[in-house]
């Protein structure tokens, strides 16, 4: 009997009592938060159109998963309570977070829900990296099916950080490093959906999340980038990481940015895909986090604000991106600063960092898939997964104030 035909029908309402298509394998997806959300959204269109298998999903707690179920109730997704599925089994669980998954009745794939592994946990007596962690890999001391990383030169930092995973690690890459670089011919259709004219510049600030992100200096920027930028020759976007909305509430962020809108200045919501905004910037002024590293793919020159050597980990390309982007400065204008980045951006350099970032550039979706259905037990389907083109972004006048319009 299949797990949906069991007692996931009751949580499912009664319409679930008459399915269809039984007996199929079950993929549970684990979704924490909206950031793991959108990663796994990258991996489970590679089980398209096959009708041997059935898709869930499920929302463990979390600190930063508030808004998980109105993301997946926008996508029309079925969500079994976590603990109702807890006590299912299913053929396969991918997760790109630990918290709980442990609990999971099913061969688990775990995966990183950002760029390489760029973070440390500030004050740990032992500077252990975010996301090689024991407890990250080995959750709830349960050995998952796999262990899914971008790179070969992580499996050395991984046999530092937790060896016990070495053996069950698979060198994957990076699914938004493969979207990026397919969507990068796609840059003029991007600005033009964006609603950029023919030589107005885009600049976004670009904040991860926690104490030493750059949104806690967003009050002393923002005022600049009103201020200094001329409007007939830039616009101004802000990508701020869902954490940040999710920890403090859409409400409190939107307050806060809110007199940013009123000026023009465009802030991209959490669920909104923020990789098409990044391939179409001209400029990106970013802090340590994942968005920033992926803007080295853009060829968009980078102005750094901070960066918290004991949050950064020292293997990973950010700390490299660290000492070759500039850094921002409050003493000098703000234009001055964006053309010396642009004069003194090395192409050669920012190839040196994005190539740290996968060392599978463009077979993600191959290496995935062949992972995902070997642990289920089954053969792939016979055709290549492809790589589309991202969509296009709608403009940013849908972003720049309350009522969705640009102000007057």
């Amino acid at each position: 009997m299949s797990a949906l035909s069991s007692s996931a029908q009751s949580s499912m309402g009664e319409s679930r009592q008459w399915l269809t298509l039984v007996k199929r394998k079950q993929v549970l997806a684990v979704v924490h938060t909206v950031t793991y959300a959108k990663r796994l959204l990258d991996i489970l269109p590679l089980l398209e159109a096959d009708f041997r298998l059935q898709v869930v999903f499920t929302a463990p707690p979390h600190v930063f998963g508030g808004e998980v179920p109105r993301f997946l109730e926008r996508l029309g997704s079925p969500l079994i309570p976590w603990e109702e599925a807890t006590r299912m089994t299913f053929d396969l669980a991918v997760a790109a977070g630990p918290r709980g998954v442990g609990n999971v009745r099913a061969p688990l794939i775990t995966l990183p829900h950002g760029a390489n592994y760029i973070k440390r946990i500030a004050g740990a007596r032992d500077a252990c990296v975010a996301g090689l962690r024991m407890q990250d890999l080995l959750p709830g001391g349960k050995v998952p099916a796999a262990v899914v990383m971008p790179h070969h030169a992580d499996l050395h930092e991984l046999a530092i950080h937790c060896p016990e995973a070495l053996p069950l690690a698979h060198v994957v890459g990076d699914p938004v490093h493969d979207r990026i670089k397919a969507s990068l011919p796609q840059r003029t259709k991007y600005r033009r959906a964006l609603g950029l004219a023919d030589g107005e510049k885009l600049v976004i600030a670009v904040s991860t999340w926690g104490p030493h992100s750059f949104f806690g200096r967003f009050e002393a920027l923002l005022p600049r980038l009103i201020s200094e930028l001329p409007s007939r020759q830039f616009r101004t976007a802000i990508l701020v990481h869902p954490n940040v909305w999710s920890g403090h509430s859409p409400w409190q962020v939107k307050a806060w940015l809110a007199w940013c809108t009123r000026q023009g200045v465009s802030v991209v919501p959490p669920e909104a895909d923020w990789r098409s905004v990044l391939i179409a910037a001209d400029y990106i002024i970013g802090d340590h986090g994942s968005v920033t590293l992926y803007g080295t793919l853009t060829g968009a020159p980078v102005l750094l604000v901070g960066s918290p050597e004991e949050e950064i980990n020292p293997a990973s390309p950010a700390a490299t991106l660290a000492v070759t982007a500039p850094a921002l400065s409050p003493a000098h204008p703000l234009t001055e600063q964006l053309d010396y980045a642009a004069t003194e951006y090395c192409p050669e350099e920012y190839a040196a960092i994005a190539s740290r970032i996968t060392s599978e550039p463009g077979r993600f979706n191959r290496n995935m898939r062949r992972l995902m259905y070997r642990v289920m037990g089954l053969g792939q389907p016979a055709h290549s997964p492809h790589i589309l083109p991202l969509p296009c972004p709608p403009s940013l006048r849908t972003w720049t104030s309350d009522c969705g319009e640009a102000s007057a």
